[in-house]
């Protein structure tokens, strides 16, 4: 499309031929010197103006809804707009309002900068409402647009829009509220937006401090907030909706505007009361936002915490389970019905339970079998409207969080609903969100033995994902084999009978694929995936891991401290495969014994930022301990010795304890006099001592006695300098008797 001529009437014509036409779109975007008109008539339109065309603000209307139009569903158009800095002229021209102005004005280039700032949200994510089919390729552009519309230090761009909730002569305060339940995304932005406050009332707070006073605080006006909750009170069934999806937006992983809500103020109700009572209208839009806000309020405000009363999250419950029965609500209005369940329960153990017993995932189940074929035939995916694939995908996502914790669950998805079949139908669908959903429920489903050993197994449904798996590595899209590659990671446990016969059909050089990826989820996976492969496994299979791997790779991820989890995954991995005599033996001979315990990843406490990598980093150290041979080796590093100790002194329990049976397994291999000296040396036994002398044993005679501690320490698990952990409490005793009495001891 080229436009020739800009006037009032072309505007028009415009308007209405891009209106659900996706071509003339991508036509216009590609036609530069019309965009850029575009966006400059709305500050200057007097340059476009004709005199018999009407005025300049009916050009800056018609010009705003061509952008609003545009800017849904293209990303070229996006990408053109963005070239020319569209936001930032709107931000411009709504800075400039006066009070002479029109409604229909305001509203215009509110509702445009809305659209706008959605559409870059969205490029940016994540993902409101399903997985999009690929990632933005316009995603950094749009991400310092979104940062410079949400600036966080200097509040500059919120200075323009955010009063604008306080205008209710227009649709303005409706935009806004739009605008801010569709881009907040992120904690930044949701921390900008809640710090917020009018600059009067900024400029009033900074000249009543004087010189002495702190001013770094961090202060939490929620100013937003209360504006938003005075939105919901008006009776206008659109504008209570785009208020509540807002202050959804606002309360999701933040306990401040969660637990404001729920408060009572000297002019306004608590909040969550009334949201609750909107929550049964019988507008179902407004019943669902209602239920995102209530969800979002509940999870920052009271979880993770038990305290037995389920009744906010039961209504919530109750009323999405409605729209799910429903045989009258849009794909569209069930999807988001489902998402809004997944929000409530997700990483929520006592809530999946408690949405399990309501009857959710018998809900769930009736609607994927109304919309998924058993048997489908090679094209039964090609003509399906987006509306029903993002149903199912919604569908899938919620039954996999639900399913994440108890096995009862699982069962019955497996043994009750027969929900296999179409699990295994929906792994090929076209749409990456099914495919990707169906993977996450397969996983939920495979942590249970029970169903890994038969219903995966005997149905071929194993077989099939590890077929996809190995055909879609370099191929399918990131997010799908990231959760293939979960699934992979539960398949190849020791307790599970596919594991045997994926490493006969070549899974170790595929997992190396997958740990070369550039994508740091998959390499986690990957190393995840040996790990369990390992674990309790013949010497070859190790060796066959170790020679696949590599010894220098694998002394480069041990050392891979910038990323914590692979490199925990690492020393886990590491750990697995020197479980036994056989095992520490190959690790030192690949590894190197001076280089292998010359590392400084073995100075335990250099990486107590990161618990779960200590830990596992003790643990390898307890494992190789295990290497009757390499004891004296161990015994002689006065550095490992010495971070042995710190572990007992400073490290929470999950440290601790695997410290404590390190030593006791040198001690042991090494008694009395053998270990004494370089124990000595590194203040391990004057610390067994005194956490063994609060435990109550004395060396000296094996009575009961009591002493004051040098190693008092504060955190969990510590009470004024004594030990409160049995399991740390008894190898110490155990490891200072070996110390003290050497082959001598005799144990009860």
């Amino acid at each position: 499309m080229t436009v020739t001529t800009f006037n009032l009437a072309t505007l028009k014509q415009v308007k209405n031929s891009v209106i659900g036409n996706p071509t003339a779109k991508l036509s216009l975007a590609q036609d530069d010197p019309f965009i850029r008109r575009l966006v400059d008539c709305i500050n200057n339109p007097s340059l476009y103006l004709e005199a018999s065309s009407g005025s300049g603000d009916d050009i800056r209307i018609e010009a705003a809804h061509v952008i609003a139009s545009i800017t849904y569903g293209s990303e070229s158009a996006l990408a053109s707009l963005l070239s020319v800095n569209a936001h930032q002229a709107f931000l411009y021209a709504i800075s400039r309002f006066q009070p002479a102005d029109t409604s229909a004005l305001r509203s215009a280039l509110t509702r445009a900068l809305r659209a706008l700032v959605v559409a870059i949200a969205d490029a940016v994510g994540p993902e409101q409402w399903g997985l999009r089919a690929r990632p933005s390729e316009i995603q950094e552009e749009c991400s310092v647009a979104l940062d410079y519309l949400f600036e966080v230090l200097s509040f500059s761009s919120l200075d323009i829009y955010l009063p604008l909730l306080e205008d209710t002569t227009s649709q303005a305060s409706s935009s806004v509220a739009q605008l801010l339940a569709s881009a907040l995304r992120s904690e930044p932005y949701r921390q900008a937006v809640t710090q917020w406050v009018p600059p009067l009332d900024r400029d009033k707070e900074v000249k009543g401090k004087r010189g002495w006073e702190k001013t770094g605080v961090v202060y939490v006006s929620c100013w937003a907030v209360r504006q938003l909750v005075r939105l919901l009170h008006k009776k206008d069934i659109k504008l209570q909706e785009a208020a509540l999806s807002a202050l959804a937006s606002l309360a999701k992983d933040n306990r401040d505007v969660s637990a404001k809500m729920t408060a009572e103020f000297p002019d306004q109700r608590a909040a969550l009361p009334f949201i609750i009572a909107l929550s049964k209208s019988r507008n179902v839009d407004l019943q669902l936002a209602a239920c995102l806000c209530a969800a979002n309020v509940l999870r920052g405000w009271r979880y993770p915490v038990d305290n037995g009363d389920h009744t906010l999250a039961m209504t919530i419950i109750n009323v999405i389970n409605g729209v799910l029965g429903s045989s009258t609500d849009s794909p569209q209005v069930r999807a988001k019905a489902c998402f809004i369940l997944y929000h409530l329960v997700a990483d929520e153990k006592d809530l999946s339970l408690l949405a399990y017993e309501r009857g959710s995932v018998h809900k769930l189940a009736d609607l994927i079998k109304s919309i998924t074929p058993v048997e489908p035939t090679s094209t039964w995916d090609e003509d399906e409207p987006e509306s029903i694939s993002t149903l199912r995908e919604a569908a899938f996502t919620t039954m996999a969080a639900i399913a994440l914790f108890e096995n009862d669950v699982r069962c019955d998805i497996t043994d009750t609903l027969h929900l296999i079949p179409y699990i295994q139908t929906s792994l090929s669908h076209r749409h990456i969100g099914v495919r990707y959903a169906a993977c996450q429920v397969i996983r939920a489903l495979s942590r249970a033995v029970s169903v890994l050993r038969t219903n995966i197994m005997d149905t071929g449904l194993g077989l099939a994902v590890f077929q996809m798996f190995v055909n879609g590595i370099e191929v399918e899209d990131k997010r799908v084999m990231f959760a293939l590659s979960s699934v992979i990671c539960n398949l190849l446990n020791d307790f599970s009978p596919l594991r045997v016969v994926f490493l006969e059909q070549g899974v170790v050089p595929k997992l190396i694929q997958l740990l070369h990826s550039d994508d740091p989820g998959l390499k986690l996976n990957a190393l995840w995936a040996f790990k369990n492969l390992v674990f309790a496994s013949t010497v070859e299979v190790r060796q066959q891991v170790t020679s696949a791997i590599g010894w220098t790779e694998l002394a480069s991820l041990l050392n891979l401290d910038s990323d914590p989890g692979i490199q925990e995954q690492a020393f886990h991995l590491v750990r697995n495969i020197a479980n036994d005599e056989d095992g520490a033996e190959l690790i030192f001979e690949g590894l190197g014994d001076q280089a292998l315990l010359g590392k400084p990843y073995f100075q335990f406490h250099e990486i107590f930022g990161y618990l779960t990598c200590s830990a596992q980093a003790v643990c390898l150290s307890g494992n190789l301990a295990n290497s009757s041979p390499h004891q004296r080796l161990i015994l002689s590093h006065s550095r490992i010795l010495g971070s042995l100790r710190s572990c007992l002194v400073d490290a929470k329990v999950e440290v601790r304890r695997p410290a404590a049976a390190c030593i006791l397994e040198l001690v042991r291999g090494n008694p009395g006099a053998r270990s004494r000296k370089e124990m000595h040396e590194a203040g391990i036994d004057s610390t067994l001592r005194h956490i063994c002398e609060h435990f109550g044993y004395s060396a000296s005679g094996g009575s009961f006695g009591g002493g004051g501690s040098p190693i008092a320490r504060v955190g969990t698990g510590f009470q004024m300098g004594m030990e409160d952990d049995g399991e740390v409490k008894e190898k110490a005793r155990e490891a200072l008797q070996w110390l003290d009495h050497g082959s001598d001891v005799v144990m009860f």
